[in-house]
């Protein structure tokens, strides 16, 4: 697999190593910069792997919840260009989007659309003579650009929805927690949504460390012994190190084990135990150009 210089650049953009150590990395495994990034890592020339950068794309990330806030859905619309994003009435077709997701009772959690989902084909709530993809194909051709309904979450709850959504529309959060309604509940899923948008230490990938991906910890394991083993340290030492490498990483990537944002003295999952009964069900956060 051939490679150019951009995607040197976009390797050190994700990775932080230096252009001649990125442009190594990606003679030594062809050009795929997924490999790229792990060789990187693990002679430890590159920083955990940042998201952004991985689909850049303009657009508007819209939420909307319910009054009774057990109802909640979040779509991100994508555009060529800023120009397009911030028009008033491609503003107005992605909340339109958005409440017709939150319509659609086929869809629990949340789905990436792209070109060809089976969502696109689903008449169009506001008005039947139509259906969504042609609706995404009629602001495209009125733009001049490629529109795209990217992705979409909807979230039915027993419980509470609440989200977050960032000022200029690039970053948003759904949350569920359950166990609680009302002001409380809301109170308790719109901290833990806002927490998630920040996105500090690190995005959490899970609620829990169980909910963690196995292929996931796989990939940060094979990293994490070939930096103990660089170290010349012997086996049993190089399998403690590796042992708590993981469980670092998990308390990073694990939503209720991150320091929460507004007071780091305290977990989320310690912050979320304060009222009695709740729990963090699920969650789901969309950034701008980011997988």
């Amino acid at each position: 697999m051939s490679f150019t210089a951009k995607d040197v650049a976009a390797l050190r953009a994700r990775t932080g190593a230096g252009m001649g150590d990125c442009k190594k990395a990606l003679e030594e495994t062809g050009g795929d910069i997924e490999k790229a990034i792990d060789a990187l890592r693990k002679k430890g020339m590159a920083k955990a792997e940042k998201r952004a950068g991985r689909a850049a794309a303009e657009g508007q990330i819209i939420t909307w919840v319910s009054d009774d806030a057990t109802l909640g859905a979040m779509i991100e619309l994508n555009s060529e260009t800023d120009f397009v994003a911030r028009n008033d009435e491609f503003v107005a077709l992605a909340t339109l989007v958005c409440r017709h997701i939150a319509e659609d009772t086929s869809l629990d959690g949340v789905a990436e659309v792209g070109t060809d989902h089976a969502l696109l084909g689903k008449h169009w709530h506001h008005d039947k003579a139509m259906t969504l993809g042609e609706v995404v194909k009629a602001a495209a051709a009125k733009t001049g650009e490629n529109v795209q309904l990217r992705r979409v979450a909807r979230f039915a709850s027993s419980g509470t929805v609440g989200f977050y959504r960032h000022h200029n529309g690039k970053v948003a959060v759904l949350a569920e927690v359950t166990g609680v309604t009302g002001d409380v509940g809301r109170g308790v899923a719109n901290t833990v949504a806002e927490h998630v948008a920040a996105g500090v230490p690190t995005v959490a990938v899970a609620v829990r460390k169980e909910d963690v991906s196995p292929e996931l910890v796989e990939r940060e394991r094979a990293i994490f012994v070939e930096q103990a083993k660089a170290s010349g340290k012997p086996d049993n030492i190089v399998e403690k190190m590796v042992v708590g490498r993981i469980e670092k990483f998990y308390s990073e990537v694990t939503l209720l084990q991150q320091p929460w944002v507004r007071d780091d003295s305290k977990t989320v999952g310690q912050l979320v135990k304060e009222t009695p009964g709740a729990e963090v069900a699920r969650f789901a956060r969309f950034q701008m150009g980011e997988a």
